[in-house]
């Protein structure tokens, strides 16, 4: 089946220090994406309308974008048209967390909009200020409504961190298919033993993160 080929040399060390690099740059990219997330988030409730337009185009384009053209654009677009020369791990952190920070804001967004306008002037009414409005009202509820849809976005961000192959990081993926070519002729069947450990190395990291979300879920609406 073509498991054997792990056992060769430091083959499943390898898969695992490639998952680090993955698991690395995908947390970077979620902490930059859930700080300036928030703020944009905040912003895009703003009513002033250049505001609202700026930062709903900057949605757009990153929902319409592929993430792998991005990462094209960012680690050659920026050598040979800008010459600053970025090594292809902080590209794939800047063009996850450009990414990353779309997504969550648009969460943010959302989850303060959707937040009824008489909680606000009740709190006015009970003599809050603005800061204590947003700290003791404000946060819980959308802390409560953001946190299962912000892991989602985690366990996402983590999976597609498998492109950044195509740009010469050695991870996982990459890995993978280095196995694969080496042991080509003494093990034909090595693909299939390779990629089945790849999936269970995502599984193992994703599906306890996806197993929270659903309980925070469940948790919170009972």
């Amino acid at each position: 089946m073509g498991f054997e080929v792990l056992l060769k040399g430091n083959n499943l060390a390898r898969l695992l220090g490639g998952l680090g690099v993955a698991l690395k740059i995908s947390l970077l990219s979620v902490c930059i994406s859930l700080i300036l997330g928030t703020v944009l988030g905040s912003l895009m409730n703003d009513r002033h309308p250049l505001i609202k337009g700026v930062l709903r185009g900057y949605l757009e384009i990153v929902r319409i974008m592929p993430q792998l053209v991005l990462l094209f654009l960012a680690y050659f677009g920026t050598t040979r048209v800008l010459g600053i020369n970025i090594s292809a791990q902080t590209a794939s952190i800047l063009v996850f967390s450009f990414w990353g920070t779309a997504e969550m804001s648009d969460l943010v967004r959302g989850a303060l909009s959707g937040i009824p306008p008489i909680q606000y002037e009740s709190s006015m009414a009970l003599g809050f200020s603005d800061f204590q409005t947003l700290v003791h009202i404000i946060i819980p509820q959308i802390v409560r409504r953001m946190i299962p849809l912000s892991i989602n976005l985690i366990t996402r961000m983590i999976k597609t961190t498998s492109l950044i192959m195509m740009i010469g990081i050695v991870e996982v993926l990459k890995v993978g298919q280095q196995i694969i070519e080496a042991n080509r002729k003494s093990d034909p069947n090595a693909a299939f033993g390779i990629y089945f450990t790849v999936f269970i190395l995502y599984f193992a990291v994703c599906w306890p993160i996806s197993k929270l979300s659903r309980y925070l879920e469940k948790k919170w609406e009972a």
